[in-house]
């Protein structure tokens, strides 16, 4: 790993660390009742305390984060290839997008449950709703803005369109790909919970959270979302992982661009 990638690594760990220094000076300066906000000490011991009945909560949070992005990002990056290659569809369905956009997702999540009941195919649903369009929006804004110049010349070689595709447009459009989807996965543990909130029939993260917060168990709230974030973290951090090692063109460039300023 390069070294910007160590010096990213290293920045995250220290934000973590002030997390954690500013939420136990704010806990004791500002002498926060227990019940309010636990120290993260207290925090930490209610998670490995408990961590046998989380363990499976969290394997299940993550099985459905994992299934609905995949299946969210699946078909946000084949919609955005399809509204950049057809003008007409892209002028006919983006509105509806954006339409689809204005549902809450707290507001979607009880019809689904009509339909589909407390399984899991509500939560997958709703991650994948939420996965769907910020993928979509950036496969089509990376491929609207291929250099044109570029196409032509592949096309008067005698380049086939999936070869233009796959060797000029899909990297090309890496960067706006990506982005997409880690904003995509930032937002997909959130998608998660709630589906968790509304269809969960059983035991789940986001009802062991909801049953800690009726007994007034602040540690206990405290540390499941904790372990919430660090599911949304990791996901995303997988998601900089994939695109570090198959965008290598991205690296070279930040190497240039770092020895021109030696």
């Amino acid at each position: 790993m390069n070294q910007n990638f160590r010096r990213n690594l290293f920045g995250s760990f220290l934000s973590f660390v002030l997390v954690i220094v500013v939420w136990q000076l704010i806990v004791s300066l500002g002498h926060v009742a227990p019940y309010v906000a636990p120290q993260p000490l207290d925090a930490w011991r209610s998670l490995t305390t408990h961590w046998s009945t989380l363990w499976p909560l969290v394997l299940g949070t993550i099985g459905e984060t994992v299934v609905g992005f995949v299946v969210g990002a699946t078909l946000g990056l084949g919609l955005g290839v399809v509204l950049a290659k057809r003008r007409f569809i892209q002028r006919v369905v983006y509105p509806i997008l954006i339409l689809t956009q204005a549902i809450p997702i707290i507001a979607l999540a009880p019809p689904l449950v009509l339909v589909f009941g407390f399984n899991l195919a509500p939560k997958v649903i709703i991650v994948a709703w939420i996965v769907f369009f910020p993928v979509t929006v950036n496969v089509l804004d990376g491929l609207s803005h291929v250099d044109r110049d570029l196409l032509t010349l592949a096309r008067s070689y005698g380049a086939s369109p999936w070869r233009t595709f796959s060797a000029i447009e899909l990297p090309a459009s890496a960067t706006n790909i990506f982005s997409g989807l880690k904003i995509g996965a930032t937002y997909a543990v959130t998608g998660a919970i709630i589906g968790e909130l509304a269809a969960s029939s059983g035991s789940s993260l986001a009802i062991y959270q909801h049953a800690q917060s009726a007994q007034l168990n602040a540690a206990g709230v405290y540390a499941t979302t904790i372990l919430m974030t660090l599911i949304g973290i990791g996901w995303f951090g997988l998601i900089v992982l994939v695109e570090f090692f198959t965008t290598p063109w991205n690296r070279r460039q930040i190497a240039r661009r770092a020895g021109q300023h030696i």
